[in-house]
């Protein structure tokens, strides 16, 4: 099938664990293009391997990174995914196919996350639309240092099939991540001067829950459904509190 050529591009930490997943899922890109921050296990050798193009970038944060890494690509279409994410067969069908012929500028597709043991279809875990693909023509990463995101000029176009991402994190690790991107969180909002009270700590939590657990369908995934649920509640009210803390230390 004759198609726009395509780079896929993905950043690096020490990610031996699920990164031959990973690459092996996008051997159909015209290049593999990693950019590592200073891995100091196999993660170099496993990208070599799979015939991919290396660089070295000392971190920038998540959305700087993303984007220098989208600016080191051959190709002007580029497929950004994360080392432990993988793109199914279904989704590798579908990215050909609008590669053919694309009438957007991007295209977002579901992501299905695997959360102690089992993949994630509903509540906050499901679909989780993802923007990915990407003409770096008509689009860019956001420079976010936590939950950056692709912004486009031009249409979108949704796609069939699953991006996979199966971090493997046990709940300790899970945890301890969260607690950074919560920090990083309440620093951007202290940054753009917004505020909190005891309103958005106790609220907050209270409508997430009912919107991803009732109204998302979150119980049909059992315990571990309940509890991606709740710790993304409690994220939401402890992101409240560093908030408020920082406004308190400056006062």
């Amino acid at each position: 099938m004759k198609r726009e050529p395509v780079s896929a591009v993905v950043i690096t930490l020490n990610a031996e664990r699920l990164l031959d997943k990973c690459l092996a899922s996008v051997a159909f890109c015209d290049e593999i293009l990693v950019v590592d921050s200073g891995s100091s296990d196999h993660t170099l050798e496993i990208a070599e391997r799979h015939g991919a193009r290396v660089i070295h970038q000392d971190w920038l944060g998540y959305g700087p990174q993303k984007q220098f890494a989208v600016e080191q690509a051959s190709h002007d279409w580029v497929l950004c995914i994360d080392a432990d994410e993988w793109v199914s067969d279904e989704l590798r069908q579908s990215i050909e196919s609008f590669l053919a012929d694309p009438k957007a500028v991007a295209a977002r597709f579901p992501r299905c996350n695997r959360f102690l043991g089992r993949w994630l279809r509903h509540g906050e875990g499901y679909p989780d639309w993802s923007l990915r693909l990407f003409d770096r023509r008509r689009g860019r990463w956001s420079s976010d240092a936590v939950h950056e995101k692709v912004v486009t000029e031009g249409a979108i176009a949704k796609l069939e099939g699953d991006l996979m991402h199966e971090s493997q994190d046990t709940l300790h690790e899970y945890l301890e991540k969260q607690n950074r991107y919560t920090s990083l969180q309440a620093q951007a909002m202290y940054r753009e001067g917004k505020m909190a009270g005891p309103g958005n700590v106790l609220l907050s939590p209270l409508v997430r829950f009912v919107r991803f657990y009732f109204l998302r369908g979150g119980f049909l995934d059992g315990m571990p459904g309940l509890m991606h649920v709740l710790i993304g509640c409690m994220n939401s009210s402890i992101k409240y509190m560093k908030l408020m803390e920082r406004s308190h230390a400056s006062d």
